[in-house]
């Protein structure tokens, strides 16, 4: 009998297996939707050329040594089968968007099968005139740039290609073909700031070289090494977030829900009349609905500021993603204690500012890295550490510009969510698609149990600062 052929864990792949808990899933949970039924068994040939056929991990179990033992590791799962991973159900009426959330939710709160590849997908069906599909895997496979990478390797261009989707080119600016293409805008993913500091990362194996030569620059790595003590410095030191009533222990249950679409050129021009990105907009407009859920429910915001963690990819932009887990988080805090809507946008923008250039992301790269490979009660500590410091996770994944087809059916919309590692009680996802941006909200239940009110505010904030350019 032949051995099955095993692969080691990457030591921050095994930090987020090892954070698995039933209250906190380490789960990366997505909805695709579509005004048509999918045609199943053509996603079934799709997911066996294009998924477990192109992405070995997909067949590979997760294997943890008894008593905590050692390290763990993939294992080819002797007994896989796609009927295992791929499932057809119904969704209740009114068959409306609250049901399909009221899915999702069930979903998210029930863990993968350990025993199994960790995946699943649902096909629903009665979504509408339509269907949907529910797509749920392990953080420990890989990170969200990564895996919404592979659902979107499983899309064409069109109903009906003439040829199957070859293997996406890099994106360059010398291959403006690339920068057309579904994987485009991942590639693009990630700050100006993380690009500058994996160069000087880069540069740093190089000066042990050049050192000798050119002692001078003894100067600029003692500057480079004193900037990422002092990040270490500032996330170990940094106070607990402010206690809400939006922290506090997880229960099992959780909710999901996600915005009504709203246009990109609408965000673009309130971006330009204020000087600030996108991304400040739409999470300045988060933390305004955080603001007036807090109001609503009887807190006080007065000189309010809470965290998120914001992940911020650190892999290479000139080429596609691979499996596994590759990115740092900074500690964005948003100033939820100012009252005018333009006011929190115009600091949450110096905030954001003042966040670039900062090692903060490698460094925590780092010290997920080290929570892989150390012993689970050190681990405990680092989960703690981040979770103390920060209300909610806050993702950005951009998605393609243009209409895209799953197994001949176009995508309408789509919605992601990451796990709220650090046993947090809410996360908020944005994804922006074909000239469109969702967000999307999940929560413990037990903590808040009406998110539907943050997205009530949301809606309210984008309208508000829609008026300055009226």
């Amino acid at each position: 009998m032949s051995r099955q052929r095993r692969e080691p864990f990457a030591a921050v792949d095994a930090t987020w297996l090892r954070m698995e808990d039933p209250t906190n899933l380490m789960m990366i949970t997505g909805v695709l939707m579509f005004d048509q039924s999918l045609d199943y068994l053509r996603l079934c040939a799709l997911l066996e050329q294009r998924l477990v056929g192109r992405f070995d991990r997909f067949r590979k179990r997760a294997i943890v040594p008894p008593n905590g033992v050692g390290s763990p590791y993939w294992e080819d799962d002797a007994h896989f089968t796609l009927d295992s991973h791929i499932h057809r159900i119904a969704l209740p009426a009114p068959g409306d968007q609250h049901a399909l959330e009221d899915l999702v939710s069930d979903l998210m709160s029930v863990p993968l099968d350990f025993s199994k590849p960790l995946w699943q997908f649902h096909v629903v069906e009665g979504f509408g005139t339509g269907s949907a599909l529910i797509v749920r895997l392990h953080h420990s496979i890989a990170d969200g740039i990564a895996l919404v990478y592979v659902l979107l390797s499983l899309t064409d261009n069109s109903a009906d290609p003439v040829h199957s989707v070859p293997e996406p080119a890099p994106a360059s600016a010398g291959n403006p073909a690339a920068m057309g293409n579904p994987f485009a805008a991942l590639l693009k993913q990630a700050s100006h700031a993380v690009a500058t500091l994996r160069n000087a990362g880069e540069a740093l194996l190089r000066e042990g070289q050049q050192i000798v030569e050119q002692p001078e620059r003894l100067g600029t790595l003692a500057r480079q090494g004193a900037d990422s003590l002092a990040a270490l410095g500032k996330l170990v030191l940094m106070p607990p977030d402010p206690m809400t009533i939006l922290k506090g222990p997880l229960g099992v249950q959780k909710r999901a829900i996600w915005s009504q679409p709203i246009a990109l050129d609408t965000l673009k021009a309130i971006g330009k009349v204020t000087g600030s990105t996108i991304n400040d907009v739409l999470l300045a407009a988060v933390g305004g609905a955080l603001r007036s859920y807090l109001i609503e429910r009887g807190s006080s915001v007065d000189g309010l500021n809470i965290r998120a963690v914001v992940p911020v990819n650190l892999r290479p932009l000139d080429r596609p993603p691979t499996m596994g887990n590759v990115f740092g988080v900074v500690f964005l805090a948003l100033p939820l204690g100012l009252a005018h809507p333009y006011d929190r946008l115009v600091e949450l923008r110096e905030r954001m500012e003042a966040i670039k250039g900062s090692p903060e992301a490698i460094v925590a790269f780092g010290i997920l890295n080290v929570m892989g490979i150390s012993p689970e009660s050190l681990q405990d500590i680092g989960v703690g550490l981040f979770g103390s410091k920060a209300t909610a996770v806050m993702t950005n994944v951009p998605g393609p510009r243009e209409t895209i087809y799953l197994a001949g059916s176009p995508v309408r919309g789509s919605m992601f969510w990451v796990p709220q590692s650090g046993r947090l009680g809410i996360g908020v996802s944005i994804f922006s698609y074909a000239g469109e941006v969702l967000v999307g909200v999940a929560v413990d239940a037990d903590l808040i149990p009406n998110p539907e009110r943050i997205i009530e505010g949301f809606h309210q904030e984008i309208d508000t600062l829609s008026g300055l350019i009226a």
